[in-house]
């Protein structure tokens, strides 16, 4: 359901023109730094794992312990539908603009609680709940953010939605960059007494500085082209005036193409945040050396994703996802293997790098994807559940599943069953858009 060239128009409606430059560069910087901003604290927790981990979690036994802390990370991650209704439901009924500033205003509340909430031995069980609830309003933000943010990415410019939407996953990329920067340089600085100290909460105080920032340069954006049509569009289709409605009565086959679709690049993502934490608990290397490599791979999705956006409307989306999806599934096991056989820095960088690129590869189309299975009165919604659904499931459990595979099988490279099967899914599902939907 490309749109490679402009479509005819219906009576009633204003024709498709593309976007004036300087609006459409504005519309990225949005997007992109807002989504970097929160997409960064939602890393941070995965990167400062064994810190928060022995600052809330405290048991003798440090596999339990980051398990503990996982499972925090990932039950956080069951809010993620509910703020993507909610959110969603207002994007489409009151702007994508509106809906990313409320985002963003919802995460430095969460931000500020990781921040400043007192350790277990000071509150007791309360440390943990804060968290917790400090996770909720992450999520909650966070699910949302999705569907706001690729609907206004993707309805810039009808003709290079893929190239446009590519941003939605680069500011992913961008997060984990900064993310990666500050992991690196506190475990190079710092010792492990003074990172679970307060080495790990630094980075959620910088959150916190460049939150404002990116709320200023949202307000100073205009709304979606799309979405100054809406009116006209909803009374021409006969839509309901509910967009949740409407996804759960119309669009339960795009509910399960973008969820399939995301499932292989959520798990991936996730596995990525993952690897620094693996290398350091079982594979003995160093700490700063680890979240390098990371840094890495958070370097190739930001500057990467766009150029295969920009590749995907050209060529078509499906002859670079496809073939990118059943390469991440094939070379899962292998470059495990690699890696428990012969741990180091260079090793893990470049084990790393190669799902990086077959990441970007992935990830670059994938938003407008996503986006082309929604019309646009219910898009924001269709994303924003889809995209939550799955992060919840794929996702936001992956290093919890990864951690436990390990400890229960004793087999290193099991995390890699788990990418190889979810691959396979996603596969599924682009034959699915493809057939049903006719994505190319």
């Amino acid at each position: 359901m490309t749109e490679a060239s402009p479509q005819p128009t219906r009576p009633g409606t204003t024709p498709a023109t593309p976007p004036r430059r300087a609006p459409a560069k504005r519309a990225i910087a949005a997007a992109t730094i807002g989504n970097a901003l929160e997409f960064f604290d939602l890393a941070l927790y995965a990167l400062m794992a064994t810190y928060i981990g022995e600052t809330f979690f405290p048991d003798d036994n440090p596999g339990i312990q980051l398990i503990q802390t996982y499972v925090v990370f990932g039950i956080t991650y069951l809010v993620r539908p509910v703020g993507g209704l909610l959110l969603g439901s207002y994007a489409d009924r009151r702007g994508r603009k509106k809906a990313l500033m409320l985002s963003i205003r919802l995460m430095v509340l969460g931000t500020a609680l990781m921040a400043f909430m007192p350790g277990y031995a000071t509150l007791g069980f309360l440390a943990p709940l804060g968290i917790v609830l400090a996770r909720l309003i992450q999520g909650f933000a966070a699910g949302g953010e999705f569907g706001a943010a690729t609907s206004f990415l993707v309805e810039q410019d009808s003709r290079r939605k893929g190239f446009f939407g590519s941003f939605q996953f680069a500011s992913q990329g961008l997060a984990t960059v900064m993310a990666s920067v500050f992991a690196t340089g506190l475990t190079a600085t710092l010792s492990d007494a003074q990172m679970t100290a307060w080495g790990w909460r630094i980075p959620f105080v910088f959150g916190l500085l460049v939150g404002p920032a990116g709320y200023v340069i949202r307000r100073c954006v205009e709304e979606s082209p799309a979405m100054a049509q809406r009116p006209a569009t909803v009374r021409e289709r006969g839509e309901t005036s509910s967009p949740v409605r409407s996804v759960f009565r119309r669009h339960w086959s795009g509910l399960l193409i973008a969820g399939g679709a995301l499932m292989v690049s959520t798990a991936l993502n996730y596995t990525l945040q993952y690897l620094p934490t693996f290398a350091i608990k079982e594979l003995g290397l160093d700490d700063s050396l680890s979240f390098t490599a990371l840094l890495i791979t958070g370097v190739i999705l930001t500057f990467g994703t766009p150029v295969v956006g920009l590749l995907a409307d050209r060529f078509g989306r499906l002859r670079i996802m496809v073939p990118a999806a059943a390469l991440i599934g094939l070379s899962a096991l292998p470059l495990f293997l690699w890696l428990t056989k012969a741990p180091s820095f260079p090793v893990l960088a470049l084990c790393m790098t190669v799902l990086g690129l077959l990441k970007a590869a992935y990830f670059g189309a994938l938003p407008s994807v996503m986006s082309d299975v929604f019309p646009v009165e219910a898009r924001a919604t269709g994303l924003a559940f889809s995209y939550n659904t799955t992060v919840a499931l794929f996702g936001g459990f992956t290093p919890t599943i990864a951690a436990a595979l390990v400890t229960a099988t004793g087999s290193a490279v099991s995390p890699s069953y788990y990418l190889m099967a979810v691959g396979a899914l996603s596969i599924a599902a682009l034959v699915g858009g493809y057939r049903i939907r006719g994505i190319r």
